[in-house]
């Protein structure tokens, strides 16, 4: 066992290490090639014109010269056709923002996602629809709430919202796509874990050992109960246990509010599952791609991909980075111990 515990020690050293050195070199490249680059803020990109860019390229290379053109002149009278009557107020063309949110172990897209929804919120309108792309593992409660919340903004604001999940929405990425109208996910994307979990070392007896003493001074009978250096009481497991038991109720409430013909109680263990059997057990409304769903759309609606980019300078850009990196690797060893890679 202490054979291992050193490996997995060592490991954790060598990938932290890579992961921040990467980290600097590629945040210190760009900032260094992107001096004059304009400042951060809101960018919009229609998506109807980099699908139709896509499918004009593959026809060039398959047509001929002279059908190419034909049929180009062809879609772009149609094109401006179409324009000219929603310009003039003849034909309403429902409009889709999609939204990006890559989540960590804290969440930090949230600052993003707070002036992305704002924006929408200030323009859009009930005949809209937002689509989430949403790749979340799960993190931190209360930084995950937030972004839950900036979410359940746009359903407050009557704006129909679709959150679709490719990879992963588990635990606090679940608490964020319940919050939408509709769920579409991948069928070997991951969902569920809807529990709540407190791992946290305890270097007491090691120091004991070694005849260094901990002092930790508090007001309040449960200022601090289990700690990484304190002695850890039976009292104090037990409030640890009180208080995560508060939490995944608060949980199961949020869930069962947006999804009220959920079996709360089946799915509430902790467990989670792939796309196929998250659509049996009713975590999600249907399964598909985002691909497929943002391209279907682009026929109907105006599509639209809203993001918000604050602009930093190089030292927070690199403080971020190592926060994230830190997360990353949290993460991978998090998905690695339920995979059971590790012991």
């Amino acid at each position: 066992m202490a054979e291992f515990v050193f490996q997995y020690g060592l490991f954790l050293a060598k990938a932290i290490t890579f992961v921040l050195a990467a980290a600097s070199i590629a945040l210190l490249v760009a900032g260094l090639s992107r001096k004059g680059e304009s400042p951060g803020g809101l960018k919009v990109r229609k998506l109807n014109d980099r699908y139709r860019e896509l499918a004009a390229d593959l026809r060039r290379a398959a047509l001929g010269k002279a059908e190419w053109k034909k049929l180009a002149k062809r879609e772009a009278r149609e094109r401006k056709a179409q324009e000219k009557a929603v310009a003039s107020g003849a034909e309403q063309r429902q409009r889709v923002f999609v939204l990006d949110f890559k989540g960590d172990l804290r969440a930090s897209a949230v600052a993003s996602l707070r002036e992305e929804v704002s924006a929408i919120l200030g323009v859009a309108t009930p005949a809209d629809e937002v689509v989430l792309r949403l790749e979340n593992f799960g993190g931190a409660v209360h930084e995950h709430g937030l972004a839950a919340s900036q979410l359940a903004r746009l359903r407050s604001g009557g704006i129909p919202l679709t959150a679709i999940v490719d990879k992963g929405a588990a635990s606090g990425g679940y608490m964020m796509a319940c919050v939408a109208n509709r769920i579409i996910a991948a069928p070997f994307a991951v969902l569920g874990s809807i529990g709540v979990i407190a791992q946290i070392p305890n270097f007491n007896r090691a120091l004991s050992e070694r005849g260094i003493d901990f002092e930790q001074i508090t007001a309040g009978r449960y200022k601090r109960t289990v700690t990484m250096f304190g002695r850890t009481t039976d009292a104090d497991r037990n409030k640890l246990r009180e208080e995560i038991a508060e939490v995944h109720e608060l949980f199961k409430s949020m869930v069962v509010h947006n999804r009220p013909a959920l079996d709360i109680e089946a799915v509430a263990t902790g467990e989670h599952w792939y796309g196929t059997r998250a659509l049996e057990l009713g975590l999600v409304d249907e399964l598909g791609a985002s691909d497929d769903y943002l391209l279907a759309a682009t026929r109907r609606a105006d599509v639209l991909h809203v993001s918000y980019h604050a602009r930093h300078r190089l030292s927070e850009k690199l403080l971020a980075a190592v926060q994230s990196a830190l997360g990353q690797v949290e993460l991978w060893i998090e998905q690695r111990r339920r995979e059971r890679l590790l012991p």
